[in-house]
């Protein structure tokens, strides 16, 4: 592969607290050069920035597809192509799709399409469950084997704490990742809202928000007694938060992550209860919001997905109660993202940690980085550009945005994978 440079651009590096004008040289599908205030070297090919930022490429630890199994609410490709429209350079597929991910073919297969694909890096997450049925353990040592990024049963919670208990004590003896949704099964059950004025209002099934700390505790209880690690897989409460602060404190190892969708809305911003507003968990109050905000800015948070959940139309257009949960997001990610700083004053490099450099680290991947010897995963975006989404113009198959018609700013300009570019 030749080298070429990236010149005239405003690097953001959060890994180095790199923001200034410069190049990047690339060869071989890696960084050999980042030079802050430089340009390239004599006989490279260049790519004129025009003073555009260039960071890390976004990674995704959280995007659901209906492949395998259900491909006509989006394929490993659609995605793929969304990701890259997005600035998203590496993705991890949940598992809990029909059939799970609970074997290391599985993981196999996810790995090798991704990879056959040839756009963005396409890693497979491994069921804690056999069928993520929360009851028998799954095959995890020979998944972690595979190169599974991670251990999870997604969206379903594994409501017996023996089995968690003895999953997560297994999984601890190849210092694997469990992420877990806090979710306590018996207070949410049938709840497509958290309590308050507005579910009230409505005569929608609730949950009270206290619902996902009184989860959250078992499993901290669960980490703190087998010594695991643990990612908290969407975060969105305050008095979650807290309790993660107090686990913290104690000395447990635990990460936490947070969707775009609750950092940008809350449970008011579903109006009449269109179903693009039908998230899992629900939106939340703006008191919730905005301590999910803070969080990221101070770094309790480490992780922003997208929560990329595809539904499609026959499954949303139904009344919100019995409409299916989940948002598209992997090409608003960036765009939504950045409305943290330009509606909250975070800076650049506070929005884009999250995004980059805190997902890499968790799963103990190379890249995440503007540094020399790092994979050439980058996005190239204008931070200022106005977008108005328009969800029928999305390249994923399914188009349930909630950001449909919503007035951003950030464009993504160019995305590149191991140096090659995929997208602009």
């Amino acid at each position: 592969m030749s080298a070429f440079a990236v010149v005239n651009a405003r690097l953001l590096d959060p890994a180095s607290g790199l923001d200034a004008v410069g190049a990047v040289l690339v060869e071989d599908g890696r960084i050999v050069d980042v030079a802050a205030g430089g340009g390239a070297p004599s006989g490279v090919d260049t790519i004129d920035a025009d003073g555009l930022c260039l960071a890390p490429g976004l990674i995704d630890v959280r995007v659901k597809t209906g492949e395998p199994g259900a491909e006509p609410k989006e394929t490993l490709k659609s995605a793929s192509l969304a990701a890259a429209a997005g600035g998203v350079t590496s993705m991890v597929i949940q598992p809990d799709s029909d059939p799970a991910v609970d074997d290391p073919a599985m993981v196999d297969f996810i790995h090798s399409r991704g990879a056959a694909l040839g756009l963005v890096r396409v890693l497979a997450a491994g069921a804690l469950t056999r069928g993520c049925a929360g009851e028998r353990m799954a095959e995890i040592g020979l998944m972690s084997e595979a190169g599974a990024a991670y251990f999870t049963d997604g969206d379903r919670t594994v409501v017996n704490s023996r089995t968690l208990q003895r999953v997560m004590s297994y999984a601890a003896a190849f210092d694997a990742l469990i992420a877990v949704r806090p979710v306590e099964p018996w207070l949410s059950e049938g709840a497509v809202a958290t309590s308050g004025d507005a579910a009230a209002w409505s005569g929608l099934p609730s949950a009270p928000a206290l619902a996902e700390r009184i989860q959250l505790d078992r499993d901290l209880a669960l980490a703190e007694l087998t010594g695991g690690r643990l990612l908290i897989d969407l975060l969105s409460t305050e008095a979650a938060l807290e309790s993660l602060d107090r686990a913290r404190a104690r000395g447990l190892e635990v990460a936490a992550s947070v969707s775009i969708n609750h950092l940008c809305f809350n449970d008011l911003d579903a109006g009449d209860w269109r179903t693009f507003y039908r998230l899992d968990p629900p939106l939340r109050a703006e008191s919730d919001r905005l301590a999910m905000i803070e969080g990221v800015r101070d770094g309790r948070i480490e992780v922003i997905t997208s929560a990329h959940s595809p539904a499609p139309a026959e499954d949303k257009r139904r009344p919100f109660a019995q409409a299916a949960p989940g948002a598209v997001g992997l090409e608003t990610l960036l765009p939504a993202a950045l409305s943290l700083h330009h509606e909250h004053e975070l800076t650049l490099l506070e929005v884009l940690r999250p995004l980059t450099l805190g997902p890499a680290e968790l799963l103990g991947l190379d890249g995440g980085r503007l540094t020399a010897g790092a994979p050439a995963d980058l996005a190239l975006f204008d931070p200022n550009a106005p977008v108005v989404v328009d969800a029928d113009a999305l390249r994923s198959k399914s188009k349930n945005s909630p950001f449909d018609g919503r007035r951003l700013q950030g464009r993504v300009a160019g995305t590149w994978v191991a140096g090659r570019r995929v997208f602009g």
